[in-house]
């Protein structure tokens, strides 16, 4: 198998600027000509074993981070807003690379224009809900703008992912989570007591009292108590990621907020050395990790996709949760593996399936069309109602990996996974799913051509060309 070859001329451009030296200096430190040094920070030519070697010993440069990252995500969702009949033909893979490497930040600023017309064709077609377009404007919604702060970060926040962890060090022994949350807030001078509050919130607060609802589950009662634990002591801590986001309203602002707070909650009911050393060791067993760490399968797969620190990464895993009605409602994808962003998900994944068999985990092998294959597996997940006759929250969550790390998760064993005609094709979405022979396709693909034949026999009424 050929190696995978790393073009990483602005992470080699930005390394130099900040070590403070000129290209000439800069490849003595690597050991290559200045020539050499010229044409990988232009990425004519990938970043050699040696000079990786180098960048990580000399500047301590993460290679992980090196290998994938912003650029092969742009890279896909570029091919797919190319493939938009309002572009004549879609540009060569290796041009939305150079775009996606070269120039980050007008490869992002495409994408943002092509989010803003998709935007205003959608506002068009929602006339009819008397909306009009006076006072709208073509920009993401605030929403989306905080999806993708999260999803180009990698869905990885240092600085709050170690505050998180610092804070969990400091638990007493045999503490849960729990426990150390409520002693976290009473030390900050808040109350916490707890009561019957059947279906109703997880918690009320009255000023410094709180009052937390016996009916909620105890991963649910931790992960709300640790949220606002995080918005009383770690504001400055927030706010500072905040500003480097530069959101464009403060409504996103306050969305990527809480947000964050989410982020604290999960990280310090799983903190990452001892939660990534424990999935190593269960070999990623879901239902595992929730029993050691006193927290829910949802809560477990989350905090699983978030394992990108520098150096010390885990499996790269891409997560989502979907309603009954097949919407995305969380997504984050650490692999090549990709959420369509303007349209519908594939209907062949698993998840889809996965309320048809509640508490069961359902296993899939999947080949997308660009030839990678995936282990994936599907779970559905009540939010607990409290009382009879309240409405229950009812999801399913997806987790996967590329092939390549399948024997590290339980979830492999007894599955024949050198066998190709065991990978089911399924693709992103219809509209962008080059595959002519889908029983499930609803819609043709945006960049191909269709023929309405006089006899179709086959279960669509066109052909694909």
């Amino acid at each position: 198998m050929a190696s995978h070859k790393i073009y990483a001329g602005v992470a080699l451009r930005e390394t130099r600027s900040r070590a403070g030296l000129t290209q000439r200096a800069f490849a003595d430190r690597l050991g290559v000509s200045l020539p050499y040094l010229s044409q990988m920070e232009n990425n004519h030519r990938p970043v050699s074993a040696g000079v990786l070697l180098r960048l990580a010993s000399e500047f301590s440069v993460d290679l992980g981070a090196m290998a994938v990252g912003d650029a092969e995500r742009m890279v896909v969702d570029m091919a797919e807003a190319f493939a938009d009949p309002l572009f004549d033909a879609p540009p060569p893979r290796a041009d939305l690379r150079l775009a996606a490497t070269n120039a980050p930040a007008l490869a992002r600023a495409f994408l943002d224009l092509y989010r803003a017309h998709r935007d205003g064709q959608e506002r068009l077609a929602a006339l009819d809900e008397a909306l009009g377009a006076g006072g709208q404007n073509a920009t993401p919604s605030p929403w989306e703008e905080v999806r993708d702060f999260f999803h180009y970060c990698d869905n990885y926040i240092d600085a709050v992912d170690r505050a998180a962890e610092h804070f969990a060090r400091q638990a007493a022994p045999g503490a849960t989570p729990l426990e150390h949350a409520i002693a976290g807030l009473t030390a900050r001078g808040l109350t916490v007591t707890t009561a019957e509050l059947g279906s109703g919130p997880v918690y009320l607060r009255d000023g410094p009292q709180i009052t937390l609802n016996a009916a909620a589950e105890a991963a649910t009662r931790a992960f709300q108590l640790l949220h606002l634990y995080a918005l009383e002591t770690r504001a400055d801590l927030l706010e500072a990621t905040l500003e480097l986001a530069r959101f464009r309203s403060p409504t996103a602002r306050d969305i990527a907020r809480l947000g964050l707070a989410n982020y604290f909650a999960g990280a310090a009911m799983m903190p990452y050395g001892r939660f990534l050393e424990a999935a190593r060791a269960e070999r990623h067993d879901l239902e595992r990790l929730a029993h050691l760490f006193h927290a829910s399968l949802e809560q477990v797969a989350h905090r699983l996709s978030t394992l990108q620190r520098g150096g010390n990464r885990g499996v790269p895993f891409f997560f989502v949760r979907v309603d009954q009605a097949g919407t995305i409602t969380k997504r984050h994808s650490a692999t090549r593996m990709q959420f369509a962003r303007f349209g519908g998900a594939c209907p062949l994944w698993n998840v889809h399936q996965a309320f048809e068999t509640p508490g069961r985990f359902l296993r899939q092998l999947a080949q997308t069309p660009d030839g990678k294959r995936y282990l994936l597996m599907a779970r559905d997940v009540s939010k607990h109602a409290g009382a009879f006759g309240a409405p229950v929250r009812r999801f399913a969550i997806g987790l996967g990996c590329e092939i390549s790390h399948a024997r590290d998760l339980v979830y492999s064993d007894g599955l024949d996974l050198a066998n190709p005609a065991l990978f089911e094709p399924i693709g992103v979405s219809c509209r962008i799913c080059p595959r002519p022979d889908c029983h499930q396709r609803s819609v043709p693909p945006m960049d191909r051509n269709i023929r309405i034949p006089a006899d179709r026999p086959g279960p669509l009424p066109y052909e694909i060309a």
